[in-house]
């Protein structure tokens, strides 16, 4: 009978076995210990980027290479160390934790969630008026003026900044940058307002000392575009999911926590307590 099998009919044969193959099919054994492929998955999905990439025939031999020798070191571990025993509880606290996050996150994010936010960000709002100036600060507001008829009399505004700002920016000139509303002090906010691009203000006082500003440009921003703040709006949207759900299920669950002084926080750097006595 063998001898009339085609080859279409060996492939078949095989293609069959191979699709009936499942995660917790066995693909090696170490003593009385199972290593499954659903365990070669796990860590095929965890290796780093480099790894992955390369030809997956090559990646199986080492994957199942480096889980029979986890296994033969494991089992000459002897009895479970309670680090691996309180380890082992948090890693599947995790990653069960995990799953969940992924199961609200997902389900926060649709379309029409996230057009309904941008719409609510965008309501009512105009462009933003920006400005981009340069200002020099000093003591007293004779120094102010003085640095001011300097400029006046032809002098770059970055070379007398350079020469007597006591600010931060004196060693750039001056220069602050593009700003908005909000951003710097208000009597220096408004002394910006009310020049013209190339104009010079007069001293301004505020709480850091005496200022003279120059506006080198001003321009106004449009509203985002959808696109723009899209990541910004689903990862709003996940994490406001996430505590809403965390606050449903501690509501729902009894939850204790130790009272005052019950433990000693020093007890965290206590790694003997991990092993029985």
């Amino acid at each position: 009978m063998l001898k009339h099998v085609t080859f279409a009919g060996v492939f078949a044969l095989f293609a069959g076995a191979a699709s009936a193959q499942d995660a917790s099919s066995v693909v090696a054994t170490v003593g009385d210990t199972q290593i499954t492929l659903g365990e070669m998955i796990i860590v095929r999905a965890q290796l780093p980027q480099q790894y992955r990439d390369l030809p997956v025939d090559v990646l199986f031999t080492g994957i199942l290479d480096q889980l029979i020798q986890q296994q033969l070191l494991a089992d000459a571990a002897g009895e479970e160390p309670g680090r691996v025993t309180y380890a082992l509880s948090n890693e599947r606290r995790t990653l069960m934790a995990g799953e969940t996050i992924n199961t609200i996150a997902t389900a926060a994010v649709t379309e029409e969630a996230v057009i309904a936010r941008f719409e609510e960000m965008t309501e009512g709002a105009a462009p933003t008026l920006e400005w981009n100036a340069s200002h020099l600060l000093v003591e007293t507001e004779e120094e102010a003026v003085a640095a001011r008829e300097r400029v006046e009399a032809g002098e770059e505004f970055a070379d007398v900044a350079r020469d007597v700002s006591t600010g931060p920016s004196g060693p750039s000139g001056g220069q602050l940058g593009w700003f908005s509303t909000g951003m710097m002090v208000p009597a220096f906010e408004e002394a910006v307002k009310l020049l013209e691009p190339g104009g010079l203000s007069g001293p301004v006082e505020t709480q850091f000392g005496w200022h003279i500003v120059t506006l080198n440009d001003q321009r106004t921003q449009p509203l985002p575009e959808l696109e723009a703040v899209r990541r910004e709006i689903e990862a709003a949207l996940q994490e406001e999911a996430i505590k809403a759900r965390l606050t449903e299920l501690e509501a729902a669950s009894t939850v204790t926590r130790p009272e005052e002084g019950a433990f000693d926080p020093e007890l965290l750097n206590n790694l003997d307590l991990l092993e029985p006595k």
